[in-house]
């Protein structure tokens, strides 16, 4: 990607962000080019946030990105820096996280993970770059609601993907 493309796919992205524009951002630049942080006060001291150690936090709960839109303007870039003879692979996984302990949480559900657990489920949408290796970039992940299931969130997310892309490959893992 040239620095012009990568230009034009930061500003696309700011404009999605919604609230706290610029103090997300910034947020953003500090966690991708800090190399360990103990906590999250400890992207305040990187030189791209030019905020105090409250803005980190401030951040993280105004910001209200558009987060399926975000989505897709990923795999907008994903489409256009895929060489045309590769596919596009994207993985569907629900992960079950457990909270038994947690009385006052709202909206926990009984998940399957290695048994009946009381906890949250969550959905991620993820690109799989390589045909070997073993990491994925996450598209997208959001929990799953009491009222919905992770079906109905994978196909949701699936419809999305293949709308933006004519030729893509889905996997749903569990």
């Amino acid at each position: 990607m040239n620095s012009e493309r990568l230009k034009e796919f930061r500003q696309a992205a700011y404009e999605l962000l919604v609230k706290a524009k610029d103090a997300t951002f910034e947020l953003m630049d500090a966690v991708m080019t800090t190399p360990n942080a103990a906590c999250l006060a400890e992207f305040s001291l990187n030189p791209l946030f030019h905020r105090q150690w409250p803005s980190v936090y401030e951040a993280l709960q105004d910001c209200r990105p558009e987060r399926k839109k975000l989505m897709l303007l990923y795999l907008q870039q994903l489409q256009e820096e895929a060489p045309s003879t590769e596919h596009v692979l994207v993985a569907i996984d629900h992960t079950a996280w457990a909270r038994p302990d947690a009385k006052t949480l709202q909206d926990r559900t009984h998940e399957y993970h290695k048994g009946v657990i009381i906890g949250q489920g969550y959905s991620t949408i993820a690109w799989i770059p390589e045909a070997e290796g073993s990491w994925a970039l996450p598209l997208l992940h959001e929990r799953i609601s009491s009222w919905s299931s992770p079906i109905d969130i994978s196909e949701n997310n699936q419809s999305l993907c293949v709308v933006k892309l004519l030729d893509v490959n889905v996997i749903i893992l569990n």
